[in-house]
């Protein structure tokens, strides 16, 4: 009998020190910098909110937070080398857009974006918009639709890479408007405008917070957005709906991480983050940027991914 309640202790002991490290390892995190995967090219509205987001959340924190751009494959770079990494919540990927709920429904991928990682925290929408040089000769979306029905694959236009949400934005917008264009595919938003600003495209792809300053120089000028709402950012712009097409993406942007990840240290990341998101130093900086702030928690986050992975995924079926 004696034997057997010492193995029962054993086990209950075992199971104790087990499951009593979580917290522990959690109390401690983090103990060295974490690395922030950002997918794209420095310059566009990823990058932008990933360098604001990291400056400030250090001192909640209480180690550096360092951006490491990983563009390519439209995001799916980045993402794979955060779906490699070690899931000990030192790896964050800033996720929610093209890589989450587009790429996957035009390639296969060695993961899946919506099961394989856990969200932590969203932090901004971004509008998608269709902007062309200030010289153009549609002055509105309807302008636009309607010589491009007449003229089917004679204008171009640039996105942020193949299978991107802004790609999806306007393969959705050819299905719905019966228009027919040539995709020029570019590495990320900056070169996308610099590729409209420098006549190389006819249309751009773009959030209203990338083409924000070339907006304000009097080069570019919005036509439309896809959202259920105007930007305020570019106000003046209609949503399609508005129009009377039925055209809706957003794109979100926020942090995540591989599964596996424990959930007290997804808790503390979520916590630190959100304490930096509250901080006036971001709120300024976000202002400054024309970043279009919108808090989620975690799993609010993973709903509103769902959502819009299902919603691209039934527009672009072929």
């Amino acid at each position: 009998m004696m034997k057997k309640w010492n193995s029962v202790w054993i086990l209950v002991l075992a199971c104790v020190a087990l499951f009593g490290s979580i917290p522990a390892a959690a109390q401690e995190f983090p103990t060295k910098p974490i690395e922030v995967v950002v997918g794209f090219a420095p310059g566009g509205g990823t990058d932008m909110v990933a360098r604001a987001i990291s400056d400030v959340a250090a001192k909640y924190l209480g180690q550096p937070l360092v951006v490491n751009n990983k563009p390519g494959a439209t995001g799916i770079i980045g993402s794979q080398y955060v779906y490699n990494a070690k899931p000990d919540g030192y790896t964050l990927l800033v996720a929610g857009g093209s890589e989450t709920v587009s790429v996957p429904h035009f390639k296969t991928l060695p993961f899946n974006p919506i099961t394989d990682f856990d969200p932590v925290i969203r932090l901004m929408v971004e509008r998608v918009g269709f902007y062309v040089r200030t010289d153009s000769p549609w002055k509105t979306m309807k302008d636009f639709i309607a010589d491009a029905k007449k003229n089917p694959e004679k204008y171009t236009y640039g996105t942020a890479g193949v299978g991107g949400i802004h790609h999806s934005s306007m393969l959705v917008t050819e299905k719905r408007t019966g228009i027919r264009l040539i995709n020029v595919p570019q590495k990320g938003g900056a070169e996308n405008l610099t590729a409209l600003a420098g006549g190389h495209v006819n249309v751009a792809m773009a959030s209203p917070n990338e083409a924000y300053a070339l907006v304000q120089g009097g080069r570019v000028r919005c036509l439309a957005i896809t959202a259920l709402e105007r930007s305020p950012t570019e106000p003046n712009a209609p949503t399609m709906r508005e129009l009377g097409y039925d055209v809706y993406i957003d794109n979100q942007k926020g942090f995540v991480v591989r599964k596996g990840v424990p959930a007290p240290i997804r808790q503390k990341l979520h916590d630190a983050v959100k304490k930096a998101y509250d901080d006036p130093q971001f709120k300024a900086s976000a202002d400054k940027l024309k970043l279009e702030l919108s808090y989620l928690n975690g799993e609010d986050f993973r709903k509103a991914l769902k959502s819009m992975y299902d919603q691209i995924g039934e527009s672009v079926k072929k």
